[in-house]
């Protein structure tokens, strides 16, 4: 009879255990190591839609909002998405000369009018970059679409891809132009609204159209809301968001990013890891969205400190890949 409840006692036990064994394993593969980077604020981890792991390392405390960088670039390329299926935008091959003629500066490049919406979301527009070295003296100019526009045109459009926080405000400008509201309104009505998520006003520049693909300010959870509602194929809480062909084209390569190597497709950082597919959102410092099959993280870090490809960035990259395989 003893033996008999001690075998029932540890059958119990294991039954107990086994939902929280995945759990203990991202304690030990994730979050304690993401504990050790001085530079990380806090991360958290879902699998299957159900949260498994989170953590408050240091920095805001627990429901603030953080300045996520260039993650901010991924949503306002998923807007081009939500203005296509309201067809404010025909898509992705609407030109500058179709959709906003007017913003295109006189004296610019005879190719700029032809540059697609799709080249400014997949970084593809081949105009001299805004961003690395050139980003202080862009956002010191009387005119940001303006200054953007009128680079030299260092390569084709659709050609290699060229990372500039200007295409992105560009995006932002046509955007507004075809729809007829802000950044801010287009985020709040077509993202923020269905996700729950709160989002706060940011930059605008000297002519007050909000900075398309920086300095947003967002909390973890709608990081997490919207990593999901991208691994859901667009769907959130039973309810369409972005179209699923969107999606699937938006976490498409269209290039490759000469530094970290990853794929970049509309927004999206794109790599593989074991045969799964992942995309990652990336901002300055080490902001991260990953998306996987099974499994969505967000990370957010230090804003006004860097994270290289081969440095923290890298490790936080081997710390997506670790969580993939975790939850594989």
């Amino acid at each position: 009879m003893q033996t008999r409840r001690l075998m029932l006692a540890s059958t119990g036990a294991a039954l107990l255990t086994a939902p929280m064994l995945r759990a203990q394993s991202l304690d030990d593969t994730i979050a304690k190591r993401a504990a050790g980077f001085d530079q990380l604020y806090a991360i958290a981890l879902w699998t299957d839609g159900e949260p498994a792991m989170r953590r408050i390392v240091r920095g805001p405390a627990e429901g603030a909002t953080y300045n996520v960088k260039s993650v901010a670039k991924t949503w306002v390329a998923s807007l081009l998405g939500a203005a296509i299926a309201r067809g404010e935008v025909s898509g992705l091959d609407a030109t500058m000369g179709d959709v906003a003629p007017r913003l295109v500066p006189a004296g610019a490049d005879p190719a700029v009018a032809g540059i697609t919406v799709g080249n400014l979301a997949s970084m593809q527009a081949g105009l001299e970059r805004t961003s690395g070295g050139n980003y202080g003296a862009w956002i010191a100019s009387r005119d940001w679409v303006a200054d953007a526009l009128g680079r030299d045109m260092v390569t084709e459009p659709g050609g290699r891809m060229l990372y500039s926080t200007g295409s992105t405000h560009v995006l932002g400008a046509v955007l507004a132009e075809a729809t007829g509201l802000s950044l801010l309104a287009q985020m709040r009505e077509r993202l923020g609204a269905p996700l729950g998520a709160s989002i706060p006003p940011w930059v605008q520049d000297p002519q007050g159209r909000y900075l398309g693909g920086n300095q947003m300010g967002l909390t973890l959870d709608a990081m997490l809301r919207f990593g999901e509602m991208h691994r859901q194929g667009g769907m959130w809480n039973g309810q369409r968001v972005l179209p699923e062909d969107w999606i699937e084209a938006a976490l498409t390569p269209l290039t490759r990013s000469p530094w970290s190597g990853l794929g970049y497709g509309l927004g999206w950082f794109v790599g593989d890891e074991g045969g799964q597919r992942f995309a990652l959102a990336r901002g300055y410092g080490g902001q991260i969205i990953a998306v996987g099959p099974r499994t969505v993280m967000a990370i957010t870090s230090n804003p006004n400190l860097p994270a290289r490809s081969q440095g923290y960035f890298g490790d936080l990259l081997s710390l997506v890949r670790e969580g993939l395989r975790a939850t594989a």
